[in-house]
């Protein structure tokens, strides 16, 4: 026949495999926490994860109080004007008028006309009576001063004429007078050239009058 344990010492053993358990049960939850969390080490030293479809606000305030450079992801900005460089014509700059004042105009040059207009001799080498004072009155009125009215009876002179001396102010003078004239324009010749200085006119039959005044 068994002799029972003493009911004293049965009470330490049971708490003790009571206090195995709980340190198992314990130990096992620790462990599966984890391993789905990880420990510590795990998260050292990564980087902090960002919004990749985050940016910058344009227009908004920084922290010193000046407004952001930068430009929103995916905003839309007016971009200027691009400069073509390619090959182009230079246009002139357009003439602006202003509102009340009168277009500005150039006043075209006055002609060129000759001022030097020496003294002239009328002679009359026709069988018209006073015609050379007929032609004296034209070249007046054309702005020429007479010097002195006569005959030529030295010679036949074919045309009605007017003389200059080469190489001096009376040949674009003669050039002039012999246009209102409409007569020839000539240098002087041998009967004539060391005459009184100024313009020579010998009219003839065909003498028709002057043309107006230069």
């Amino acid at each position: 026949m068994t002799n029972p344990e003493p009911a004293g010492s049965a009470h330490p053993a049971r708490a003790a495999g009571y206090a195995l358990i709980g340190v198992a049960a314990v130990a096992a939850v620790i462990g599966v926490t984890t391993l789905f969390t990880g420990g510590d080490d795990d998260q050292a030293g990564a980087p902090p994860t960002t919004s990749a479809t985050a940016g910058p606000t344009t227009g908004g305030p920084s922290s010193d109080g000046r407004p952001s450079d930068g430009q929103p992801s995916g905003s839309t900005t007016s971009a200027p004007p691009q400069t073509t460089t390619g090959d182009t014509t230079a246009v002139p700059p357009a003439t602006t008028t202003q509102a009340g004042s009168p277009p500005t105009t150039t006043a075209a040059p006055p002609p060129v006309t000759d001022t030097v207009k020496p003294p002239v001799r009328v002679y009359n080498n026709s069988n018209v009576s006073g015609l050379a004072h007929k032609a004296s009155d034209d070249i007046r009125r054309a702005g020429w001063d007479v010097a002195e009215t006569g005959n030529y009876s030295q010679g036949q002179i074919p045309t009605t004429t007017v003389y200059y001396r080469p190489g001096t102010a009376e040949e674009r003078s003669a050039q002039q007078l012999g246009q209102v004239l409409k007569a020839e324009v000539k240098p002087r010749f041998d009967g004539i050239e060391s005459a009184h200085e100024g313009i020579i006119v010998i009219v003839t039959n065909n003498y028709a009058g002057a043309s107006g005044k230069i």
